[in-house]
């Protein structure tokens, strides 16, 4: 279908101005003032900005965790993506340990075909790294278009590998031009804690934030980085949640390291007290949320160029599935709900309370993002023969966010109440309308995989 949409504002990481749109076959076919194509569908985006499709790096749908699977399935979750103005997500595979990651890859090429609205990638975690599995690191990044391998300093005998095994996982993956990622905290140093504070009779929500303190981050991503610079690997640190990890990301520009870094939306907005509410379980995440001066120093890293993305860690559970952990707190659930507000927040919070400019919003909300994990220029921005994959964003609307309204797969929503100033009206994935008026106008299959290259090192 073509599109041609008239009178906007648009805003990519790199410029700011006003212009037309036409869209041909999937793709920008022409960008320019008073364009006069004949569209099948003309849209007036007046005092409206238009933005690159946001994409999601961190989301985890259909997830087994912990005796059960995250909420969001491959169809509920995209489509609350695009809701949202999330056009691209980035999901995990999750190598078991003593299996092959091929085998990973069937599992979740199993959960996502033919289920996905918006178009959608994968990392691989590598959570037993060996011989045979270097190879198979290789044939991802040649073959299946896979160039990010994501790796565990926690939960041991699950999906922790040793600092042995990280080092010769990055000295592959940086000879075949992939990135490895790190869920980077302490797992022996938590690992006791939690044992310390369940001998001691302290089961509450609380505890699970206080058996993961900020040094445990801290240390892990000093020790990550080291290793990277060791091995001369790009490496990504994902859901930062406090100054200390950042610390160790500002020291390590001292040796010009690639290194990049993600935080979360719920790490800039929300902070550790809700762990004392009767209903704290529905924070429990890993890592926790934090303190106030944490999210001053994030929001600082942002703006210094520390922090490059901003994505969710999407990992929904029902308020019936947290109260597996009703008794001990060892035993909720990980995660919360989040891939629909992820833009929005970060414009309310970012753009309108003046913290960053446009084009840095649009570059943590997509333009990094593509760049980092070898989608650009084809996702990530809006230029000749990029995909159309496109928000229009009214600057202006104010609305409240409501577990009533949301269309993710959770009875509750984290940021319950939440008065937000500028809201998503419409998207359009590879051309087509997919949101509309409140609508999806798309169908689950509609979403591509979409295979990616060699990492950008430059953004």
């Amino acid at each position: 279908m073509s599109v041609l949409i008239k009178n906007g504002r648009i805003v990519t990481a790199e410029s700011d101005y006003f212009a037309d749109l036409y869209i041909e076959g999937g793709s920008i076919a022409a960008i320019g003032k008073n364009l006069s194509y004949q569209a099948a569908k003309i849209i007036d985006a007046q005092h409206k900005l238009i933005l690159p499709g946001g994409i999601d790096p961190h989301v985890h749908l259909d997830m087994p965790f912990m005796g059960t699977f995250s909420s969001d399935d491959y169809t509920s979750g995209t489509r609350a993506a695009l809701f949202g103005g999330t056009t691209m997500v980035i999901d995990f595979v999750l190598q078991t340990q003593g299996d092959s990651l091929m085998n990973a890859l069937k599992a979740w090429q199993g959960r996502s075909s033919g289920k996905a609205l918006c178009d959608y990638s994968y990392h691989m975690a590598v959570t037993d790294f060996n011989e045979n599995v270097a190879k198979e690191v290789v044939h991802m990044i040649e073959q299946e278009g896979i160039n990010s391998f994501k790796t565990f300093m926690a939960y041991k005998g699950a999906l922790m590998i040793d600092d042995g095994q990280m080092v010769q996982l990055m000295k592959v993956v940086k000879e075949n031009g992939g990135i490895v990622t790190v869920h980077a905290t302490n797992g022996d140093m938590i690992d006791s804690l939690i044992a310390k504070n369940k001998s001691e009779g302290k089961l509450s929500p609380l505890y699970h934030y206080l058996s993961q303190p900020e040094v445990t981050e801290a240390e892990a991503s000093a020790r990550f980085t080291d290793m990277l610079h060791y091995t001369s690997c790009p490496g990504y640190i994902v859901h930062m949640t406090c100054e200390g990890a950042l610390n160790a990301v500002r020291k390590s520009t001292l040796r010009n390291q690639k290194l990049f870094v993600e935080t979360c939306t719920q790490y800039l907005t929300l902070d550790a007290s809700l762990y004392e509410r009767e209903d704290g379980a529905k924070w429990v995440m890993s890592p926790p949320l934090r303190e106030k001066k944490d999210q001053e120093a994030l929001w600082s890293g942002i703006n210094q160029g520390l922090v490059q993305v901003v994505g969710t860690d999407h990992c929904p559970f029902t308020w019936e599935q947290k109260q597996m952990g009703k008794d001990d707190f060892s035993k909720i659930p990980n995660g919360h709900p989040a891939i629909e507000h992820r833009m929005e927040l970060l414009f309310s919070e970012g753009v309108h309370k003046k913290r960053i400019s446009l084009n840095k919003y649009v570059e943590l909300s997509s333009t990094n993002a593509a760049k980092i994990f070898g989608m650009y220029p084809r996702k990530g921005t809006i230029s000749i023969g990029a995909d159309a994959d496109l928000v229009i964003l009214n600057p202006q609307t104010k609305h409240t966010i409501s577990h009533t309204r949301h269309h993710m797969n959770a009875d509750y929503s984290s940021y319950e109440g939440f008065q937000l100033t500028g809201k998503v009206e419409t998207v359009l994935l590879r051309g087509e309308l997919a949101i509309e008026k409140d609508e999806c106008l798309i169908q689950p299959g509609f979403g591509q995989f979409i295979k990616r290259g060699k990492t950008s090192l430059t953004i």
